[in-house]
Order: C-alpha cells, then sequence, then structure tokens
C-alpha cells in the first residue's frame, strides 16, 4: 500500500506576523511539509525556519541557489545547519556547481543529522515555449529543456528535480523511478491559474507519478485555509 503523502503548503507571506497567524489557525497534532520561499526567507531571515521547526513542520526551503560553485557550496554549508529537510538550486548553474551544492550540504549537516533532500529547478511553471525561445534563447521545446536538465541534475547525483507535473513521466523515464520530481503549478479543477503556465489537479499530479506537490495560493488565500488544505491532501492521496 502507498504511503500517504502530505501536499506542501508555499508560505508566500511578506511578514512573519501573518505566517504565523497562518500557521495558527491548523491544529497542534497537525504536522505541515511547507515551502518557505525567498519573499519570507529575504524579509525574516533564518529565524522563520527556526519558528517553523520549532512547530514540528517540515521544511522545503526554496531559495534556487545559482551562483559560481564555491559561493553555493559554501551557501549551502550554512544553509545545512538549519536542519530543513529539503532544498533546491538551479540546474542551469550546471553539473559541478550542483555536486558543490551536494558537498556543501553534506560537509554542514551537523553531525547525526540527515542531510537534506537536494532537487533541482529545471524550468519554471510560469515558462512558457516564448519564454524559452525568445528570452532564454533555447531553441527546443519546454519538454526537452526540461528532461536534458534532469539528465544533468541526475549526473550530479542530486536526489530529484523541480519540475511541472506534465514532464515527471518523461522524467523518470529518462532518469530512475526513485528520482523525485516536485511539483509546483497545482490547483484544484476550475481553480485560477494565476501567473502559472503549465498546471495540473493534486489528483492528475499523483497519477501520473509526482513525488510531491507544492500548493500556495488555493490554500493560503482560500477563505478556509485548513479547510482547503485538507480538501487537496485527501485529493492527493485518494488518487492512489
Amino acid at each position: 500500500m502507498t504511503q500517504e503523502k502530505r501536499p506542501l503548503i508555499a508560505l508566500d507571506f511578506p511578514t512573519f506576523e501573518a505566517m504565523k497567524d497562518f500557521l495558527g489557525k491548523f491544529p497542534e497534532d497537525e504536522k505541515l511539509f511547507v515551502k518557505i520561499g525567498m519573499e519570507l526567507y529575504y524579509a525574516q531571515g533564518p529565524r522563520v525556519i527556526s519558528y517553523v521547526k520549532s512547530l514540528g513542520h517540515s521544511v522545503f526551503l526554496d531559495l534556487k541557489l545559482h551562483d559560481i560553485p564555491n559561493t553555493v557550496y559554501r551557501s549551502m554549508r550554512v544553509l545545512a545547519q538549519m536542519g530543513v529537510e529539503m532544498t533546491n538550486v538551479h540546474a542551469a548553474g550546471g553539473v559541478e556547481m550542483m555536486q558543490a551544492a551536494k558537498d556543501g550540504l553534506r560537509d554542514g549537516t551537523v553531525k547525526g543529522k540527515e542531510v537534506p533532500l537536494l532537487i533541482a529547478v529545471t524550468q519554471l511553471t510560469s515558462t512558457s515555449q516564448e519564454i524559452l525561445n525568445e528570452d532564454q534563447n533555447i531553441q527546443t521545446s519546454v519538454q526537452d529543456s526540461v528532461v536534458h536538465y534532469a539528465k544533468r541534475t541526475a549526473l550530479a547525483g542530486l536526489d530529484g528535480v523541480v519540475s511541472s507535473a506534465q514532464e515527471v513521466a518523461l522524467i523518470k523515464n529518462a532518469t530512475s523511478k526513485a528520482f523525485i520530481c516536485l511539483t509546483p503549478g497545482i490547483r484544484m479543477a476550475g481553480g485560477d491559474h494565476g501567473d502559472q503556465k503549465r498546471v495540473m489537479t493534486p489528483q492528475e499530479a499523483r497519477k501520473i507519478g509526482s513525488d510531491y506537490i507544492v500548493v500556495g495560493r488555493p490554500i493560503t488565500q482560500a477563505k478556509d485555509p485548513v479547510d482547503a488544505y485538507y480538501q487537496i491532501y485527501k485529493a492527493w492521496n485518494e488518487a492512489i
């Protein structure tokens, strides 16, 4: 029997107080898996990680590092000390940079603690074919670009990638079934797509093989965020 999984909630709030108020809506025994991204981390710093971890929640620190290998290594060595469960880089930084990131996480992890999962961003779910060709000057399809980055990420020894759910089957075929596919751009049927171009429902994502899904506004901006979370949790797990 496949184990139930928690959808990740994107805590895209501008202030510590807004995040704290949101998390306070959930029962104390409900242990969440949350994504902390650039807006909240840059505004509040490491204290936001400490607070969320003190509540017993799991953390995906989504900072998308992309720099020269030495800088990424040193940065990951620092981030590893925060005790997050997962973090990421941009695959466009190259194999050497991704390997440096993995080394930094391993070297920075407190002895006796588990090294965080490390995944790489392939193409953002806001990237359209036009953006890929015109802005990035990558003259191939979005799917081909995503699969290429996934293969380079696997070569670097990382745990998986961030992609849209639409590319999951192709990524698994090009790498392995154990290679993690984390998919943002998740919306309930009939929901507003916002600025996401490549979206999928929780049921569709689970059936196609996504290992993790990230959901932001459909939960955080819902009239009843807790109920919205449970609806998505149910949809995500009923599909197995």
